[in-house]
């Protein structure tokens, strides 16, 4: 999985950022984040590729249609999509269902070649055991695993979570690579950490534990700007939680995590980017070793099932894009929050990005010596990394 579709995923997207630094314009970091984790998503759960950061198509534009009208229904007060009459009447409701029937349909057409396709291979297989190294995705699992499930529970199985592992990623790359950029210091590190890991190679599954302070990086960012920032759950019985507080039945509670994690009863700092409070040596922090102060993936039989898989994808797309470009935030721009199922910034995030390798070339052409890139100076003289692989003058 990391090598056939997050490091393919995330090498497309450093394609498409070197295409930007050749430009010399800006490039909008929150737009391409999530352009590629919807590939990543694609080919993992139904090996399909919506190839969204080079092309566009109606099931791309349905899948944009349908996961903004996911987030609009989590904070809509009334919900006026469940009366049949509006749905027919509403110019959003309909762009809505018919994005989701394109869904639905692309779908159901990818589970009945799958299903051809295991069918005639008569796959044996025990489980968990199972791998098919030319399509490793979820639904060719579960087809080949033989589980009792239908068609369209598989299908709404599947689009759940296309939902939910698509813009909550998205968002943690936004997030940390905004935190980073303000951050020289701390940019410098984990640019530092990848060189020396990874030795100008895309990195692999066993490199990823070596990679400390840029899963605290992303760690650091997941409690500043956490997804989703509330958790909602449903009380089955009559309850009283600590303090006293009556629950009935059919209630529903509102956990803040954004507030939980930039408590200053609860963290020191509590609104300053400090990766470093994440021992490097300890574990990832996670709900249970950090005593439920640090809930990004909430906790407990209903906590986030995606969670390991959503600190890969992140740690190698950064890992990925810190290795071979530079990046500097847009100066003068108002970074401003919108609040949904997840945090976004209100009008983008855009930064300047140049090549590695095009930093390297201008540095011998000028003498190692200030430089300009496409426009715009990166800094005042050539960052320590590149100097660090510079012979001393």
């Amino acid at each position: 999985m990391v090598d056939r579709v997050f490091c393919k995923c995330a090498e497309r997207l450093v394609e498409k950022l070197e295409t930007s630094a050749l430009s010399g314009k800006p490039v909008n970091m929150e737009a391409r984040f999530s352009q590629m984790t919807l590939d990543v998503i694609g080919l993992s759960l139904f090996n399909y590729n919506f190839d969204s950061l080079t092309s566009d198509s109606p099931v791309i534009d349905a899948v944009y249609t349908a996961l903004k009208e996911a987030e609009l229904r989590s904070t809509d007060l009334l919900p006026y999509w469940k009366i049949d009459l509006l749905c027919k009447i509403v110019p959003r409701q309909i762009k809505a269902e018919k994005a989701v029937n394109i869904i639905r349909n692309t779908v159901e057409d990818l589970i009945t070649k799958c299903k051809k396709i295991v069918d005639a291979e008569n796959e044996q297989i025990e489980g968990e055991e199972y791998v098919n190294e030319a399509d490793p995705s979820i639904l060719r699992f579960l087809l080949a695993s033989r589980e009792e499930v239908t068609s369209v529970q598989l299908r709404d199985d599947l689009l759940s979570m296309l939902v939910a592992g698509h813009e909550t990623t998205g968002s943690v790359l936004t997030w940390t690579i905004y935190l980073l950029s303000k951050d020289p210091a701390a940019l410098r590190r984990a640019q530092a950490e990848v060189d020396r890991v990874l030795q100008g190679r895309l990195p692999r599954y066993e490199d990823l534990k070596e990679l400390k302070y840029l899963m605290r990086c992303i760690n650091e960012s997941m409690r500043l700007y956490p997804h989703p920032p509330v958790l909602i759950r449903r009380a089955i019985v009559d309850d009283v939680l600590p303090g006293n507080y009556k629950i009935k039945a059919g209630q529903d509670i509102m956990i803040s995590v954004y507030n939980i994690h930039r408590s200053p009863e609860v963290w020191d700092r509590a609104d300053d980017f400090i990766p470093e409070r994440f021992d490097l040596e300890g574990p990832v922090p996670n709900e249970t070793n950090t005593e439920y102060r640090f809930i990004p993936f909430s906790g407990g039989p209903r906590k986030c099932v995606g969670d390991q898989f959503a600190l890969l994808e992140a740690i190698v797309a950064l890992a990925v894009v810190l290795q071979k470009m530079d990046i500097e935030l847009v100066p003068d721009q108002k970074i401003n929050m919108t609040t949904g199922a997840t945090i976004h910034t209100t009008n983008g995030l855009y930064m300047n990005v140049v090549n590695i390798g095009v930093q390297v070339d201008e540095a011998r052409k000028h003498g190692y010596n200030s430089f300009i890139v496409y426009g715009y100076t990166l800094y005042a003289y050539i960052s320590p990394r590149i100097w660090s692989a510079m012979p001393v003058l």
